[in-house]
């Protein structure tokens, strides 16, 4: 058996394991009054003070001083469901009529808010009667020559267009 005796009441953490937090602000006698460790006056010593890294000291941010360059067309981008001839190949049986509703019960399209786009990669050896909002060239030519039908639905919502101003008499 080792020199040291262990027991429960012998033991005790490490010498300088267990650091007391450094409490300040708590009056004169704590060593941490007063200024609390911040130092005399100037900004960094007001509550509030603490400023982003980005800041400039009240200088025009160089964000506002580089021009801004560019156009995202991201507002008008148009985003389609897409279904390709292929899905239509595995899903349908010959003589079948594809809509959005049918795609969308299949789990061909997550959803029936946006237009349903038919592509044209893979092959179609059955004669179907497609509905959707768009169709690929390649798409509608397999279509067809497998012996079946395109027919193009409405968009679902119309176009915005800004409404005309009313012209008011002048007395």
């Amino acid at each position: 058996m080792s020199s040291i005796d262990l027991k429960v009441h012998t033991l005790s953490p490490k010498p300088r394991s267990k650091k007391r937090k450094k409490r300040v602000g708590r009056g004169l006698g704590s060593g941490h009054g007063v200024t609390a460790t911040r130092g005399t006056k100037g900004q960094k010593a007001r509550s509030g003070g603490a400023k982003p890294p980005w800041f400039e000291g009240g200088q025009t941010p160089l964000y506002l001083r580089i021009p801004r360059r560019g156009f995202s067309n991201a507002p008008f981008r148009k985003e389609y469901e897409i279904v390709n001839v292929s899905d239509l190949e595995k899903s349908f049986n010959s003589g079948d009529e594809v809509t959005p509703e049918k795609l969308y019960q299949l789990g061909l399209i997550d959803t029936l808010d946006l237009e349903v786009k038919i592509l044209g990669k893979g092959k179609l050896t059955k004669a179907l009667k497609v509905k959707a909002h768009k169709f690929s060239e390649k798409a509608k030519s397999k279509i067809e020559s497998a012996g079946g039908s395109v027919e193009v639905l409405p968009p679902l919502r119309k176009k915005w267009v800004r409404p005309k101003k009313k012209k008011t008499a002048r007395k």
